[in-house]
């Protein structure tokens, strides 16, 4: 595995269909210039019928991928699937890998595919919850608990926000936070990997013409501890970048909190300190670094 990537790195990240016509302009960082991070995709964005032949073009691109800043994954459509393409030559061009509808019942198949980070094989990878542990918090402690030898790895963890409408038989129509059980699970998974030092990604907002309610859920997830986020539609891309960017009041106060060594500081009015809101302020620091200052 080279360098650790960091989550706050991944910025939106763009699930593509593995079929998608524009595939290699997308890969190579031609086509959206400012987009971080890219999904192929082999699972719920593609049809069964055509995964063989986007299969067979993948290995094809491989080929002739060029290096770029633009981070690239694949997003399986199962633990057989992965075991393939860890075969394909060329596959140690793309940064890592999605475990789709990863749970208690298929973790092992998963990671046994998977070497720690502690070996020159590894990979990052983001494990995606979509199934019914989402609603059970015992079983979410023991993917936690099964996840965290390969911690050093994992950029992030993720969720099926749709898959779990469908477990609930709703639709969104809005922001999912303004559901009632959406919102106490995506607490709960908060909860349960967070103080464990896992990241976890925002889910899609579907509704990618309404940039407004997009940016008014960003802004919403940064508050609550999410990093990164879905996204379906290219516009959505500098919409993301923007609102990731750092108001400069915001990065006073954290690298006030940083320099102080011990007590309470007097923030424009509210308080500060070091031991207990260290944590927020480096994150502030590493989003100012990434995504700049917003004047």
């Amino acid at each position: 595995m080279s360098v650790k990537i960091k989550a706050i790195e991944l910025g939106g990240t763009l699930f593509v269909p593995a079929s998608h016509k524009d595939l290699e302009h997308i890969l190579s960082g031609e086509k959206y210039p400012e987009l971080r991070s890219v999904v192929i995709d082999f699972e719920d964005g593609l049809s069964s019928s055509a995964r063989p032949e986007a299969l067979k073009r993948l290995e094809v691109l491989l080929q002739e991928l060029q290096e770029t800043t633009l981070l690239r994954f694949v997003r399986p459509q199962d633990q057989q699937m992965l075991k393939a393409l860890l075969e394909v030559e060329g596959i140690e061009k793309v940064d890592g890998f999605i475990l789709p509808k990863f749970g208690l019942d298929n973790a092992e198949a998963y990671l046994s595919l998977l070497p720690l980070a502690s070996t020159s094989l590894s990979w990052h990878i983001m494990p995606s919850i979509e199934g019914r542990e989402l609603f059970d918090i015992q079983q979410l402690q023991q993917l936690r608990d099964r996840l965290l030898p390969y911690q050093e790895q994992i950029i992030c963890l993720r969720f099926g926000a749709q898959d779990m409408l469908r477990q609930l038989g709703l639709r969104q129509t809005g922001s999912i936070y303004d559901m009632l059980v959406p919102h106490q699970v995506i607490a709960n998974l908060i909860m349960t990997f967070r103080p464990y030092g896992f990241e976890i990604s925002a889910p899609v907002y579907p509704d990618f013409s309404d940039a407004e309610g997009f940016q008014k859920e960003l802004t919403y997830e940064l508050r609550n501890g999410l990093v990164s986020k879905t996204i379906i539609h290219p516009r959505q891309i500098p919409l993301f970048n923007t609102c990731y960017k750092v108001d400069e009041q915001s990065l006073i106060s954290a690298e006030k909190i940083l320099e102080e060594e011990d007590g309470l500081l007097n923030l424009e009015g509210s308080m500060g300190e070091r031991k207990t809101q260290s944590s927020w302020a480096k994150s502030i620091k590493r989003r100012a670094e990434t995504y700049g200052i917003r004047l």
